[in-house]
């Protein structure tokens, strides 16, 4: 079983810093919005795609990455992390919520 790098990348952006990343992004760094929907742009990174996720309940930003694997109830056990799927639904995924050792948020998932 392998684990790869997937395709998205989210940084959950409190609600009154998320204009000002957006513009940040889009004008400063000059990245290309591919989609826009209400709570989230996402902009061309690379192979990958930069989410920028407005939360509105949220006071400091985190960063999100995905994890593509055959197995993901398999790569939980190899990572030794915990399952966190209580953090956002999975609609139409399969695959789970967990995050490293440093708090940082893995989407381990079928591709």
């Amino acid at each position: 079983m392998e684990i790869a790098p997937g395709k998205n990348i989210a940084i959950k952006v409190p609600l009154h810093k998320w204009e000002d990343t957006i513009v940040f992004y889009r004008d400063k760094v000059g990245l290309k919005v591919v989609k826009e929907l209400a709570n989230s742009t996402g902009f061309a990174f690379g192979g990958m795609t930069l989410w920028i996720d407005r939360v509105e309940k949220q006071s400091q930003v985190d960063v999100w990455l995905e994890l593509f694997t055959s197995d993901p109830n398999r790569a939980l056990e190899r990572l030794g992390s915990p399952r966190r799927d209580e953090l956002e639904p999975l609609d139409d995924v399969t695959g789970h919520w967990t995050s490293d050792p440093a708090g940082v948020v893995l989407l381990v998932r079928n591709e």
